[in-house]
């Protein structure tokens, strides 16, 4: 008689073999809605963690208009942190799903193992960059006299927590690869509820805490990261998890790394270029249109961040269902899923511009009461969301390039839109104003433009590389 032990085992077994098999013979709408819904609310529960904090600290007596611009200039840095953990993880993951898909798990543990030292070196490192240089960063970044001390007070709290924000972020995109999406869900759910339960007991002082404001925010949102990790890390060292974190694999390999770094480059690119982007936003419109102006900046990017998340949970579900069945050659089953994946994120994206051109108070008035700064932001949120109804198709090529293994391809994308586009505009197209107003709008302007060109760039060249992939087939 098998022992209870061994029955377990043998559950986890088939529980595993059931999720793998799933992946590569389930229906595609069945399995796209089962993976995307989860991830779209984990995505979504996920920026809570710094939109919550918005949301309150915009609602300071006295003071929350200045405190809430003072916290939007440390969001580059913030998106810097996001940035490396992509780096790491948005590359080893749709690895680890490849090789899940090729019937390699030793070597998709390997990257498992390898990339989850790699977080931890990185965290350490972005802690002690943030705490040594964080004024002189933020000052550049577009911080003014006025607002430093809200973004110091906040930013060096949070440096504190990097190597939480690394694990949690990092090895949840292994959970996801894995299809396990509810318990991917499950891991930014327990850390969000903590962050919204902990944000206004600690900012405004209730249950015998001290009120303490902006550093408030920032310490319910490392320790909420701290109890998400912690979930994460157990979940992948545990017998549930079809790839585990092992002892023997917790080392720094070339061979396994490189590769993952390498299609890692352009998640990492079109998140740290998020931040200098909003440097580059903020510098520009402190110069034109002041704090006024900023504020509005971040208000709109948190509303973009904000709305661009269903999609990005859109192609996080579909991620390991195309790098899975690209892994084992059946290319129909990656068409399928694609196309599925193309129509969700336009009439997302259609929706979206719906709501920013017609009704952008609905945004807006969420992050501030106050009425000079919300009837500025919702006005200019219309010029900033212009082109937002097409980014869908922007999202979905660029991503299932990701999914595909294609490095190159990816990475030229991210440089496109964000690099060689939307930053020259920013800083271009104010010159072609007179006054300070017009060039303020302009500034705002450059988004949509860039949007436009980078969308029917990334449409023309994925087309060609599909249509190539599907009459070549997997090499």
């Amino acid at each position: 008689m098998p022992t209870t032990e061994n029955q377990s085992d043998n559950l986890v077994s088939q529980d595993r073999s059931s999720q793998e098999n799933r992946l590569g013979t389930g229906s595609i709408p069945r399995l796209l809605l089962s993976l995307a819904a989860p991830a779209i609310t984990a995505q979504i529960i996920n920026v809570l963690y710094n939109m919550v904090d918005r949301m309150y600290i915009g609602h300071i007596e006295g003071i929350g208009d200045v405190a809430l611009t003072g916290v939007g200039v440390t969001m580059p840095l913030i998106m810097c942190v996001s940035a490396f953990a992509a780096l790491v993880s948005m590359g080893g993951a749709p690895r680890a799903s490849i090789m899940m898909g090729r019937q390699r798990k030793d070597t998709a543990e390997q990257i498992l193992g390898g990339c989850t030292v790699m977080l931890v070196i990185v965290a350490l490192i972005l802690t002690a960059v943030l705490l040594l240089f964080g004024r002189p960063l933020l000052m550049a970044f577009g911080a003014s006299d006025n607002t430093i001390g809200y973004a110091l007070d906040y930013m060096n709290i949070y440096a504190c927590g990097t190597i939480f924000v690394q694990l949690a972020l990092g090895l949840n995109a292994f959970i996801s690869a894995q299809g396990y999406a509810r318990t991917s869900m499950l891991s930014v759910l327990i850390g969000a509820v903590c962050n919204i339960i902990l944000d206004p007991i600690m900012i405004f002082g209730y249950l015998g805490f001290p009120a303490m404001g902006v550093k408030g925010a920032a310490l319910a949102t490392i320790i909420s990261q701290a109890i998400s990790s912690a979930w994460v890390v157990i979940f992948l060292c545990s017998r549930r998890s079809f790839l585990r974190i092992r002892l023997k694999n917790l080392r720094l390999r070339a061979d396994i790394l490189l590769p993952c770094l390498a299609l890692g480059v352009s998640p990492f690119i079109m998140q740290f270029t998020e931040s200098i982007i909003t440097v580059c936003f903020n510098v520009s419109l402190q110069k034109y249109g002041g704090d006024l102006a900023v504020g509005a900046m971040t208000i709109l990017s948190s509303v973009m961040q904000f709305s661009m998340l269903p999609l990005q949970g859109l192609t996080q579900g579909a991620q390991p269902i195309v790098s899975y069945n690209y892994g084992a050659g059946q290319l129909s089953r990656v068409k399928k899923t694609f196309q599925l994946t193309l129509i969700s994120a336009l009439v997302y994206s259609t929706v979206l511009w719906a709501i920013s051109e017609f009704a952008p108070q609905v945004f807006v008035f969420i992050f501030t009461d106050q009425a000079a700064l919300g009837e500025y932001a919702a006005r200019v949120m219309r010029i900033y969301m212009a082109t937002s109804l097409v980014f869908g198709a922007q999202i979905a090529c660029q991503q299932t390039f990701i999914a595909l293994g294609n490095a190159k391809a990816s990475l030229f994308l991210a440089l496109l839109r964000k690099v060689f586009l939307l930053i020259p505009f920013i800083f271009i197209l104010p010159l072609f104003f007179s006054g300070n107003e017009a060039k303020t709008l302009a500034v705002f302007l450059a988004e949509p433009v860039a949007d436009l060109i980078a969308v029917c760039t990334t449409v023309t060249m994925f087309t060609i590389s599909f249509r190539r992939l599907l009459k070549n087939g997997v090499r």
